[in-house]
């Protein structure tokens, strides 16, 4: 371009342009029409502007008696201070629920790291989630910027690209380090991103902002709550080694009531201190109710944890703001995919895209594939807002829709669990809005008990909460046999000790024998034989007063097991000869074969081996009539048991192989892996050791596949054959 052509298009005169050349200043309004016209991106404004450099130093004070985060501190120094590409800068993201401690953390760092960059510090809160108005706009970011640099306000571009043009010329040759606080999303931050590698950015945020970090290769780290350790060191800080020495249990207490969240951890401390007069328990006993947790955990001059948390529920959309107060409806626990869904009466496609949307804003956290969890304080904020926003009907409506999901999709896997057993539980009509899970084998059922068992008290809790009675109870009777198989003790008692009080405020006599009866078999296999006891007689005296003639039967024959166990082998005989005669007029022949097998275990508690293989063979025959392949499993099980002990190993090891046909049969796992697990043992009895570690080896697998505890003594059994 000639000299007349640039002055014909900057409107100034060639001769003017001439002195300029000379050594005359350039005015900042001629610099900028030179490149606009020349398409300099905002160096020759730089040029025009840039006299004696500005050093701003924006950065806030970082957090008094700042305490753990050892490990992020360490990942993000490391990022930060890593040689870079020429034109990368370093950056770094941490995203977080509110009130994690994110900002505190930033500039935590900031200050460690503001001496490395001799040229200074920009700082700027984004707002992206604040009490009022909206996130800052990149436009007006950036003129705080360049007027921090130097640059005249008169002499600013009005438009946002000329702006960050200019903004990257004047730091490409500087140090700077920049702190990008409480951003909103990748779009909001980028055009703040200087193109110089000398340069480094720490960008905090409630959301990941993966597009931000695909295109500046960002170190990014999600900041969560506290450890245990980290949350004491925090309070005791604040409070002082003497207070905090005084009421250790509290203390920990406290640290647990506020979820291990910073900012909770804080006012909590602020509270305590401020009231060196009174116990700490004062506050627990506050903090106790959910309901008034949150109100506790503020003061009058301090940002309260309701209002950091209600920054970001505003920002949700209509749908996904629903999702998350309808998980506050939930008592506690993780909640799947398919869970959520039927708890908003949405598809499970829908469920999942709110699911995903919420923990994009740290509102829930993924814990594994189609599982989500949020901690105790935003589930406190999930519950108030389900209780404010929320009719009651609509609350019962979503407990309706979750606890039968769970009632029905817990029936389902335990029929697949056990294919070979009637199964007499009975379920009243669905709604169209529920829609269980299926299961193709035992093994996919197994797994999704396991990932739920931790789930089945709070879903307890929630019915019974919202006079769902019924449901409770039978969420319970629903999963017998996985409780039979995984004996997972702690929650089989807690959830049959729940459903019998609630049965029994309900009045339903009929439901609290049921449930007696299965507790009672907990207490069994607990060894806990007078408990078991007391709880078989009250299901006998209820079942024989309501005419519960099936249920008797049942009960009798768990009088019957418990007594073989306590070596009481007259009990056992008459209790179970009366439920054999029950079950024969009932026509129950499993129930038929069950008792047999008890009574031949009588017999060989009395050292009648013969007996007991002829009582045991009876029993036998009436699973071989009635086409039961499990009962013929199990009583062939006993059977080599009974062999085993007479010294007959030859005649043990038919009869599992013939159990093991039979459990193949029914596709019981479980019990083909015990088959296995045992003819092994009486193989290497009969000094058949290849045969032994190949009946191991498979009863490995099979447990092995459902991570079952036995795995350990089959592992155990193969290491004394090597």
């Amino acid at each position: 371009m000639s000299w007349r052509g640039l002055a014909d298009q900057v409107g100034y005169t060639p001769s003017w342009l001439s002195k300029v050349k000379n050594g005359t200043p350039p005015s900042a309004e001629l610099a900028r029409r030179c490149d606009q016209v020349l398409d300099a991106g905002g160096r020759l404004m730089a040029l025009a502007t840039e006299s004696v450099p500005a050093r701003p130093a924006q950065l806030p004070a970082a957090a008094a008696r700042f305490v753990g985060r050892e490990r992020e501190l360490t990942q993000l120094h490391e990022a930060l201070m890593d040689d870079r590409q020429l034109g990368t800068p370093a950056v770094v993201a941490v995203d977080g629920s509110p009130g994690v401690g994110k900002t505190a953390l930033a500039l935590k760092l900031a200050h460690d790291v503001a001496s490395a960059f001799h040229d200074g510090q920009l700082y700027v809160d984004l707002r992206g989630y604040s009490p009022d108005g909206g996130p800052a706009r990149a436009t007006d970011v950036l003129g705080d910027f360049l007027a921090a640099l130097g640059v005249a306000t008169d002499s600013m571009p009005g438009e946002q690209d000329q702006r960050a043009k200019l903004f990257r010329s004047l730091v490409n040759q500087r140090r700077l380090l920049i702190v990008l606080d409480n951003a909103a999303e990748s779009a909001q931050v980028e055009p703040l991103l200087p193109g110089s590698g000398q340069c480094a950015v720490i960008v905090t945020s409630r959301r990941r902002l993966s597009g931000m970090a695909m295109r500046t290769n960002a170190r990014q780290v999600t900041l969560g709550p506290m450890t245990g350790a980290e949350s004491l060191l925090l309070l005791r800080n604040v409070i002082g080694d003497d207070r905090a020495d005084a009421e250790p249990a509290a203390i920990s207490a406290l640290a647990k009531h506020c979820a291990h969240l910073p900012l909770a951890l804080r006012i909590a401390a602020e509270r305590v201190a401020t009231h060196p007069h009174h116990p700490v328990d004062e506050l627990l006993e506050e903090l106790d109710a959910d309901e008034h947790r949150l109100d506790g955990l503020a003061t009058d001059d301090s940002l309260a944890v309701r209002s950091v948390f209600s920054w970001s529920y505003r920002d949700l959309s209509t749908e996904s703001a629903r999702m998350f107060r309808l998980l506050g409806v939930l008592r506690r626990g993780q909640i799947s995919t398919p869970a959520a869904a039927a708890l908003a009466g949405v598809s499970s496609v829908q469920g999942r895209r709110l699911l995903e949307r919420l923990a994009s804003v740290h509102l829930v956290e993924g814990v594994e594939r189609d599982r989500y969890r949020m901690h105790d304080l935003l589930h406190v904020y999930a519950a108030e807002l389900v209780r404010s926003e929320e009719t009651k009907e609509s609350r019962r409506e979503a407990a309706i829709r979750l606890t039968d999901w769970y009632l029905r999709t817990a029936e389902r896997a335990n029929e697949a669990l056990a294919p070979f057993r009637v199964h007499m539980l009975e379920l009243p009509s669905t709604g169209p809005t529920v829609t269980p899970l299926n299961f193709d084998t035992p093994v996919e059922a197994l797994r999704w008990c396991d990932g739920e068992v931790a789930n089945l008290l709070p879903v307890m809790e929630t019915a019974l909460a919202y006079g769902l009675a019924d449901s409770a109870w039978r969420l319970c009777i629903a999963s017998w046999d996985y409780f039979r198989l995984r004996m997972p003790m702690g929650v089989w008692v807690a959830t049959h000790e729940l459903a019998e009080q609630a049965a029994r405020e309900a009045g339903d006599r009929f439901a609290e024998a049921w449930v007696q009866t299965n507790l009672a078999v907990a207490r069994h296999r607990l060894h806990d034989f007078a408990a078991a006891t007391r709880l078989y007689e009250k299901a006998l005296a209820t079942r024989r007063d309501i005419g519960d003639r099936h249920g008797e039967a049942w009960t009798l024959a768990g009088i019957g097991l418990l007594a073989v166990d306590q070596r009481d082998a007259d009990t056992a005989e008459a209790n179970a000869d009366q439920s054999l005669t029950l079950f024969r007029e009932l026509g129950d022949r499993h129930g038929e074969v069950t008792t047999m097998a008890t009574l031949g275990e009588v017999r060989q508690l009395r050292g009648d081996h013969h007996g007991a293989l002829v009582t045991l063979h009876e029993a036998l025959w009436v699973a071989q009539d009635s086409d039961d392949a499990a009962d013929q499993a199990e009583t062939l099980l006993k059977i080599a048991a009974v062999y085993l002990a007479d010294g007959q190993a030859g005649r043990a090891l038919d009869s599992l192989d013939q159990a093991l046909v039979a459990t193949r049969e029914v596709r019981n796992r479980m019990m083909e892996a015990g088959a296995l697990f045992r003819r092994g043992l009486v193989l290497r009895e009969l000094d058949r050791p290849s045969e032994a570690r190949e009946s191991l080896t498979a009863a490995l697998a099979l447990y092995e596949e459902v991570d079952d505890h036995r795995a350990g003594d089959v592992r155990a059994e193969l290491d004394a054959l090597s």
